[in-house]
């Protein structure tokens, strides 16, 4: 791949910087928003979604730090740190879940998180797609990478949403719980990822 003129990788780093800001910004609201929806509903898979937005803030950041200077050395400790949170991710929603399914517990319904979780499923696809080009344009690993992230992050959005309409429409609480096994498999999954490929 040739070299990015100076003014063309300007620019795509203020569009990284401006992508990761809106994907902080979103995440931030969007761990009020699951909180409001998911004690009054007592969801684990909301909890978890919750949690997930928590990393994806870390995950951000990590990025916006990356951005700011280059590296090898940093962009490893950057995959690193957020790999560690996707694996902390997996391990609280596997133990969660696994108690909600043992103890039987019906979580209630929910329309602010069937909203929230479908706006935010919209939202994290376009994030993903314009991270994925801008890193693979600025040959980035960490921006490309969080990309990855904000897409699992868009598919976990609607498998929690899944979950959420058929608790609610057919009264299958066991889909709460497992679309928290979901995210624990993709947590997984991208947690391996980043440490067996970096």
């Amino acid at each position: 791949m040739s070299p990015l003129p100076a003014t063309g990788r300007t620019a795509l780093l203020r569009r990284g910087f401006a992508l990761e800001y809106a994907t902080l910004g979103w995440n931030v609201i969007g761990i009020v928003v699951l909180t409001l929806a998911a004690i009054p509903a007592r969801s684990v898979a909301l909890a978890g979604f919750g949690l997930d937005s928590l990393i994806e803030i870390g995950a951000s950041t990590v990025v916006l730090w990356e951005l700011s200077g280059t590296g090898e050395d940093r962009q490893r400790r950057a995959l690193k740190l957020i790999g560690v949170g996707f694996a902390l991710l997996a391990v609280y929603l596997l133990v969660q879940s696994t108690l909600v399914l043992a103890t039987g517990f019906h979580p209630r319904h929910s329309p602010l998180g069937i909203a929230w979780t479908a706006l935010t499923a919209a939202v994290m696809f376009a994030l993903a797609w314009g991270k994925t080009r801008t890193g693979a344009a600025l040959d980035n690993p960490v921006l490309k990478t969080e990309g990855r992230v904000t897409l699992i992050d868009g598919l976990l959005a609607a498998a929690v949403l899944v979950g959420l309409l058929l608790n609610t429409a057919a009264g299958w609480w066991w889909a709460d719980p497992a679309a928290g096994y979901v995210l624990v498999y993709y947590a997984l999954r991208e947690a391996k990822e980043i440490f067996t490929d970096h």
